[in-house]
């Protein structure tokens, strides 16, 4: 999995862990394409089984998940585990006129679909350059594949009535969530990048064979993530693993960064913006750290207090909007600087951080500073009084800043 995974499925995670928190029960799926061109090509050049591929890889983007804290996920949804399933909704599409058997596979008939194209607002003709296109036996070029049929080649195929093959793309979909969800279900996300036609397809599917519109109540999409302001592609030698991330960040500054961006808007991936993430996250953890009583139910009256839990819980209630709602806690952070707060207070704040971290999946406790670390920190404070001494106001200044700014508290 890449750090586009990682934006995506966080920001899911934190969706589906607010919806809990809010009292809703929520059952999340993810698919599991475990058989297509990329996992077949890969089998032949390697000589490795494609099973064996697709579960390599299914294993390591769960390790990959757990590793961002990303828990969510209730079951993961193998498409082969699906194919009764996969098969049974081709047939009712073929049996309702909406689909036909052609020399190469069965095809959903795309002008039979009127609305197609209603979620994106595009038409049917830019379908023209999408991978289900190369077939040469179709009524349609746009129409797209339901079953790909595999005679005497050397891949993976399964049966059904139309012969030995293997299932579309956009059918996978349709198939599990009707097997789990029934025909019509709440909510369904993915990359921006899927809406087109990715998304169109499975609403075409799905409301022509039950005959009930919407398929989905909301749909969410999250926005590209760009590196150092361009597309991340291997070509460009800056695509980045989760596994090569973890390397240098820690998983807490990762989740931060991506919810500091809301999950629609486009994100630029750099060190100095996890940087920024490492240093805003550290300000709030020595905020935690410092409240030195456990938390507990108790009421409190702090107005700043009332307002952070507004401005957070209203922020969350609209469209999940995370960089507000962390907007709130620095808010609260500087409210409380230069306030006597009673133990109550503190007990208060301290549940409503637990919540947040809880909301976030993000770990608010402050890791054991190292006696290095604190001689460190004496050295350079040190130096900083010197500075000062020496009237060199403006680098002393800006050491200042840069503690602050990493959670320390200076006072002049």
């Amino acid at each position: 999995a890449h750090i586009g995974h990682g934006r995506t499925y966080i920001s899911f995670d934190t969706i589906k862990r607010y919806l809990e928190y809010s009292g809703y029960a929520v059952f999340y799926i993810q698919n599991i394409t475990d058989i297509d061109d990329k996992i077949i090509n890969r089998s032949k050049e390697s000589g490795i089984p494609a099973h064996d591929i697709a579960r390599k890889f299914e294993k390591r983007y769960i390790e990959d998940m757990a590793k961002l804290n990303v828990t969510g996920v209730n079951l993961f949804a193998r498409a082969t585990d699906h194919l009764d399933e996969i098969i049974d909704q081709i047939q009712r599409l073929i049996d309702k006129g909406f689909a036909y058997e052609s020399d190469d596979g069965v095809y959903f008939e795309i002008e039979k679909f009127e609305e197609f194209g209603k979620l994106s607002n595009r038409k049917v003709d830019e379908m023209e350059s999408h991978r289900e296109l190369a077939e040469t036996t179709k009524k349609s070029e746009q129409d797209f594949a339901l079953w790909k049929k595999r005679e005497n080649v050397d891949e993976p195929t399964f049966p059904s009535p139309w012969g030995n093959g293997r299932p579309g793309w956009h059918i996978e979909d349709t198939a599990i969530t009707e097997y789990y969800f029934g025909e019509q279900y709440d909510v369904h996300g993915g990359g921006l990048d899927l809406i087109f036609p990715h998304h169109e397809a499975e609403i075409t599917q799905m409301e022509a064979v039950s005959g009930k519109s919407p398929m989905v109540k909301y749909w969410l999409h999250t926005g590209f993530l760009n590196v150092n302001g361009e597309k991340m592609s291997k070509s460009l030698h800056n695509f980045i693993t989760i596994r090569e991330l973890l390397k240098d960040w820690d998983a807490d500054t990762f989740r931060f960064f991506v919810l500091s961006t809301h999950y629609r808007s486009p994100i630029d991936f750099s060190k100095d913006s996890l940087h920024q993430s490492e240093k805003s996250l550290e300000k709030i953890k020595k905020f935690y750290s410092a409240i030195d009583v456990e938390d507990s139910d108790v009421e409190s009256d702090f107005e700043a207090l009332k307002a952070a839990k507004k401005e957070f819980f209203g922020s969350m209630d609209d469209d999940f909007n995370t960089p507000k709602a962390i907007a709130s806690l620095f808010v609260l952070i500087n409210e409380c600087k230069n306030v006597d707060l009673s133990d109550d207070d503190k007990a208060a704040i301290k549940s409503f951080l637990d919540d947040v971290s809880q909301i976030l999946g993000i770990d608010f406790t402050l890791e054991e500073t190292s006696a290095g670390s604190d001689d460190l920190f004496d050295l350079i404070t040190d130096v900083r009084s010197e500075l000062r001494a020496a009237k060199q106001y403006e680098l002393s200044d800006k050491i200042r800043d840069e503690l602050i700014n990493l959670g320390y508290e200076i006072s002049d």
